[in-house]
């Protein structure tokens, strides 16, 4: 029989706990005292505590016992595989993100997803807000029309490739696409605004310490792009999404490109205006990684002053705003 006496008692009367042999008649007296032997009716369990009865255990055991290691019953060589499937990423989501992923919940589901507000519209989409009826969590509906004689956009085509390669903390995470024949719908992580809507809402200049912050995660996400040789060629304080806890994350990778070599001939229509470097302005189709540089440091000069550096109405206009404050240096 397990008795587990008072832990309330004084410290020098504290008693660990004990395995006995006694067994206590209705009125007080052990079968001992009375002389009755019980082993044809005692079960095997008691028969072996009785046995047992020299035994002693301890607190001190107990503690060992439960000091273990948590991964002692692990498998042979399961962390060692474990480090071999992990994806090869600077930055990886965490491990609670990951799960929670809708692409490994459902795909390609309409009904999936509730409609909940309009957050916006373009030339070829309009995003909304919606939520996943499996995980309750909310998310960004991006339908993109199709048209009957051309099919989905060549942008939409380049940013479903784009996405489903690039996984990092600070790019959008690309959930689940959705073709039906009028629309494409790309299923993309909700977050609360971007940064042209952040700053809008401060009123003044940024805080040094939020200029930091962001310029940091934009860097990283930027980095990891270029690691991987895609070019954004769209940055702007609206395609710089931001959560409630801060995270800044690249978005909108309609214009993107993936580059094979350090150049190449691409096209000059890229990059809002006033985040376009003078190069592209003028006409050049062979650019690389400044080309994304040059729109980070106008993005960096926007949130420390709270305006845009270069803000041209037209091309013209951008050239005159850039070479009044660049510094030309003559050839001898």
């Amino acid at each position: 029989m397990l008795r587990v006496l008072d832990s309330c008692r004084p410290p020098g009367n504290r008693i660990g706990i004990v395995h006995e042999n006694v067994k206590m008649g209705s009125d007080g007296e052990s079968d001992q005292a009375s002389g009755t032997s019980s082993d044809e009716v005692q079960s095997p369990v008691r028969v072996r505590m009785r046995n047992n009865h020299h035994r002693r255990i301890s607190n001190e055991d107990i503690n060992k016992r439960l000091s273990l290691p948590a991964d002692i019953r692990l498998p042979e060589g399961y962390l060692e595989k474990f480090a071999m499937n992990s994806p090869p990423f600077d930055k990886p989501m965490s491990r609670r993100l990951r799960r929670a992923s809708l692409s490994e919940i459902g795909f390609g589901k309409l009904e999936t997803y509730i409609k909940l507000d309009k957050l916006g519209e373009g030339t070829y989409a309009t995003v909304f807000k919606g939520r996943s009826k499996l995980t309750d969590n909310l998310v960004a509906l991006k339908e993109i029309r199709l048209e009957h004689e051309e099919g989905a956009p060549c942008t939409a085509i380049r940013e479903v490739s784009l996405l489903k390669d690039l996984k990092h903390a600070n790019i959008v995470t690309l959930h689940d696409i959705i073709h039906t024949d009028k629309c494409l719908t790309l299923v993309f992580e909700y977050l609360e605004k971007d940064l042209k809507q952040y700053m809008d809402d401060c009123g003044s200049i940024m805080s040094v310490y939020n200029v930091k912050i962001f310029l940091f995660q934009l860097l990283r996400g930027l980095a990891y792009c270029h690691k991987r040789k895609v070019l954004h060629r769209d940055l702007k304080p609206q395609n710089l999404l931001i959560n409630e806890k801060g995270e800044l994350k690249l978005a909108d990778f309609g214009l993107a490109r993936a580059k094979s070599v350090p150049t190449k001939t691409y096209s000059n229509e890229v990059v809002t205006l006033w985040y376009r470097p003078p190069d592209v302005l003028l006409g050049s189709t062979e650019y690389s990684t400044p080309i994304d540089m040059w729109g980070v440091g106008c993005i960096f000069y926007e949130m420390i002053t709270g305006r845009p550096l270069f803000p041209g109405s037209t091309v013209e206009d951008e050239l005159h705003l850039i070479f009044r404050i660049l510094v030309i240096g003559k050839c001898d």
